[in-house]
């Protein structure tokens, strides 16, 4: 593997009381970020982004994978799923993207987790200790609500200006107390209001 990764972090959290109530069952929700050296940067604008792509995105994606499913105890734990990507401040936008946005990086969460939904994501650029948000749904079923969860992360030191922050965030179930339906409920509902 080519990029240069200067650091992984990997970050837990288990919540087990929400809005005052307890939960029978926590649920764990798990980052896993790759700080790389931005290989675009310092060489002007950058035309064609797929040699780098082609040559490292696989192999950081099976790496991430290994890692974050080995935190979480196993893919079969894993019922919601996410990326996101962090440019520093010399970077583009396109840079953070290009990493994240291949199906030589994703397929290998996909596979691991037999993903049927598209992984949801945010792409931004920060500095270091900028806020890393990890929108997360069901691996399974992209209307399911319960799995529409954020896991929040920072690294101190990262991204430099010359740095791509690369996450990838799972959960073992969705938020604690779910009220609020799910996208199918509101299509009938929808549906039933327009045909009275």
């Amino acid at each position: 593997m080519s990029f240069e990764i200067r650091k992984i972090v990997t970050y837990s959290e288990e919540t087990r009381i929400e809005g005052g109530k307890a939960t029978d069952r926590p649920v764990t929700m798990v980052g896993l970020a790759v700080v790389i050296k931005n290989p675009w940067l310092g060489r002007g604008f950058v035309e064609d982004l797929k040699p780098e792509i082609k040559a490292n995105c696989s192999d950081l994606g099976a790496l991430m994978v290994e890692r974050l499913v080995s935190a979480i105890g196993g893919a079969g734990r894993i019922e919601a799923y996410g990326k996101a990507a962090i440019v520093g401040a010399d970077g583009e936008i396109e840079h953070a993207s290009a990493v994240i946005h291949t199906l030589r990086f994703g397929n290998h969460y996909r596979q691991a987790v037999d993903a049927k939904s598209y992984l949801s994501f945010t792409n931004k650029r920060g500095g270091p200790g900028t806020s890393i948000q990890i929108p997360m749904m069901h691996k399974d079923d992209e209307g399911l609500r319960s799995h529409y969860i954020t896991l929040e992360m920072q690294i101190e030191d990262a991204p430099r200006a010359d740095e791509i922050v690369v996450v990838l965030g799972a959960a073992d179930g969705g938020r604690l107390h779910p009220r609020i339906g799910n996208r199918y409920i509101d299509l009938e509902e929808l549906a039933s209001e327009q045909s009275q």
